[in-house]
């Protein structure tokens, strides 16, 4: 990204912050419809390459790779999988996305999307223009790979408290992002990591005044008192939801997730899509069907 984009972003976001906060939630017509897929990141332990790199699967398990990880979720009846962008191969070209589109529809899979590990409040400079390129890339990848959702991280709340401008150049990033989206009629979820609070993700919704962005909601990810008001409150603006089989309170305490609680909020907020289960808990292979069955039963799908 050059710097002229970033600052034209930028004071775009600053000249529209008063007007756009009157922007609202997804409406949406009709009733909650949910469907349950698998995350890659479930399975992280066991793929060959993670972020670029070769990485050496626990001992006496399976190496696998992305194909392998759509076989589970056949295997494992998801309606879908979400291909985290961690675990392809460094050679991911053109060719190999279209082999994991080809793959999934011949599996009768759907793929909910794919994920990234970006960071937008790293401060203004070649750093941010490099974050901003490498998700345009991504979200271009996502268009050929036939995802129609791309899970963004907008920063941490670490930065946010450094410098305040960092929310500021986030949102501006993210509304170069989110137009650039459009023209691959892909979706941005810009998910509530980094300890961002649930007030930082409906400040971002309001202020990046596009159609293509919502959040990517994930259930586990709010350390706060009141987690299950928190995803209430984000639940209407949410275009991907990933659940947690735990949740943390402030103090770095694990408890288990309350699913019926969850799948209430999302039936009441009206949400129509994917849930994504991203299993983060020990012995994945063991845990994995029995979680998927208790979430099925608290959607009630």
């Amino acid at each position: 990204m050059q710097r002229r984009d970033f600052l034209v972003g930028l004071a775009a976001a600053s000249a529209t912050a008063s007007s756009a906060f009157g922007r609202g939630p997804f409406q949406r017509t009709g009733p909650p419809r949910l469907s349950i897929g698998l995350a890659a990141y479930s399975l992280r332990e066991y793929f060959g390459f993670s972020r670029g790199r070769r990485q050496e699967v626990p001992q006496g398990s399976q190496e696998i790779d992305m194909l392998d990880f759509l076989d589970y979720c056949v295997a494992q009846n998801f309606d879908a999988a979400e291909l985290t962008s961690y675990f392809f191969p460094p050679a991911c070209d053109q060719a190999y996305l279209l082999s994991l589109r080809h793959a999934a529809f011949l599996r009768g899979v759907a793929i909910s999307g794919t994920a990234i590990g970006n960071n937008f409040t790293v401060g203004r400079g070649q750093r941010l223009d490099d974050e901003v390129a490498a998700a345009k890339q991504w979200i271009d990848r996502a268009a050929v790979l036939g995802a129609p959702h791309v899970r963004f991280f907008a920063g941490t709340a670490k930065d946010l408290n450094e410098d305040t401008n960092r929310l500021d150049e986030a949102i501006a990033a993210l509304s170069q992002c989110a137009a650039h989206a459009a023209t691959q009629g892909v979706f941005i979820g810009v998910e509530n990591h980094g300890n961002l609070t649930a007030a930082n993700m409906l400040e971002i919704m309001r202020r990046v005044d596009s159609p293509w962005i919502g959040i990517n909601l994930d259930t586990g990810n709010f350390h706060s008192e009141t987690p299950y008001a928190d995803l209430a409150a984000c639940a209407p603006y949410a275009v991907n939801v990933q659940v947690k089989a735990s949740m943390k309170t402030p103090a770095g305490k694990i408890y288990p997730a309350d699913l019926p609680r969850i799948g209430d909020i999302l039936k009441d907020s009206g949400y129509q899509g994917y849930v994504i289960l991203e299993y983060e808990d020990e012995s994945p292979y063991e845990n994995i069907p029995k979680f998927h069955e208790q979430l099925r039963t608290a959607l009630g799908v």
